[in-house]
C-alpha cells in the first residue's frame, strides 16, 4: 500500500510539469496549449480521487 501512496505525489508532479509546460509555451508564442492544460488538469483531479479513495479504503481495513 506503500506505493499507491507515493503515486498519488506522482500526479501532481506530472500536474505541475504540465501546467508549467501550457505556461512556458503560452509565453513564448501566446498559443494556448490545451492539451498541456487538460493533462495537468486530469493529474491533479486523479491525485485527489485516489487520495480519497486511498483513505476510504484505509478506513475499512481497520
Amino acid at each position: 500500500m506503500r506505493y499507491a501512496k507515493f503515486f498519488q505525489f506522482v500526479y501532481l508532479v506530472f500536474g505541475a510539469l504540465f501546467i508549467y509546460d501550457a505556461i512556458s509555451k503560452y509565453n513564448t508564442n501566446r498559443e494556448v496549449a490545451y492539451p498541456s492544460i487538460l493533462l495537468g488538469a486530469t493529474a491533479i483531479f486523479m491525485f485527489f480521487f485516489r487520495r480519497k479513495f486511498s483513505k476510504k479504503f484505509d478506513n475499512k481495513e481497520r
